[in-house]
């Protein structure tokens, strides 16, 4: 009964809400209460989703999309990580690179999409290049927030034991900032997916926002919705995967322990 209960409250609870709203969505929608012109009931999306994957474009769209969000991020994330590394490390780099990272940082960077085409063009440079840039500010300062909150004593404390510098970092500082760099990366997830939205309305070809582009020219309520509920979709298992590594990561963590 004890496992019933935790799976009740950890895997069923959670989803209520988003069953609720679509079950009202459905209900509103059946009955004319929101005309299909404007919102299509969650039936109407199925079946376009089921059409769009029988002829294969659906597949093809979310994979093209997928490809350039996680190309972008790993370049953003390790930028990132390594300059809030050095950052958080060493006073030289902290006093000479991190009141420009901060500038560079209150600046929209979905607002540089005209610099950007200019520089890249409107090809997968482009895209990837904005969604890089997105992610690397979330990973950057939680990653040099995290160093710099790691507790003194305990970096005292290694030193006294004789631990090397290689070792202190190892055993004492990463894993010291390892929740907060964690917390940056989950961030991350949802701006790359934020700035890939945008990015692939930048004259794009292929990818869920051509989808999306295309069926708002054509009317095509149908698959704008469709589309949007891929990218909620895809947020929702980046998310799902980022926890993941947290508890994998954290065991030591009593918050994450108990779990």
């Amino acid at each position: 009964m004890k496992k019933i209960n935790n799976w009740y409250n950890n895997q069923l609870i959670p989803w209520l809400l988003p069953i609720i709203a679509i079950i009202i969505w459905q209900i509103l929608g059946q009955y004319k209460i929101i005309s299909s012109s404007i919102l299509p009931t969650p039936f109407d999306v199925i079946e376009a989703a089921i059409q769009l994957t029988k002829s294969g474009k659906l597949q093809e769209h979310v994979w093209i999309s997928t490809q350039r969000a996680l190309i972008g991020f790993f370049i953003g994330g390790i930028i990132g990580f390594i300059l809030g590394l050095l950052n958080g490390t060493v006073k030289f780099f902290e006093k000479t690179t991190d009141t420009t990272m901060q500038m560079i940082r209150t600046i929209p960077h979905l607002a540089l999409i005209p610099l950007v085409i200019l520089w890249f063009g409107i090809g997968e440079s482009a895209k990837i290049f904005l969604v890089a840039l997105g992610v690397m500010f979330p990973v950057y300062i939680n990653t040099f927030s995290g160093i710099q909150n790691v507790d003194r004593r305990l970096i005292e404390m290694g030193s006294v034991y004789g631990l090397s510098k290689w070792k202190l970092f190892v055993n004492i500082i990463l894993p010291g900032a390892l929740p907060s760099i964690l917390v940056g990366i989950r961030y991350a997830l949802g701006v790359m997916w934020m700035s890939l939205i945008v990015a692939e309305t930048i004259g794009a070809d292929s990818g869920i926002g051509f989808m999306a582009t295309s069926a708002r020219e054509f009317m095509q309520m149908d698959i704008v919705v469709l589309t949007i509920v891929l990218y909620a979709i895809l947020g929702k298992l980046s998310d799902v995967i980022a926890k993941l590594f947290e508890h994998r990561f954290l065991k030591w963590s009593p918050v994450y322990r108990k779990k």
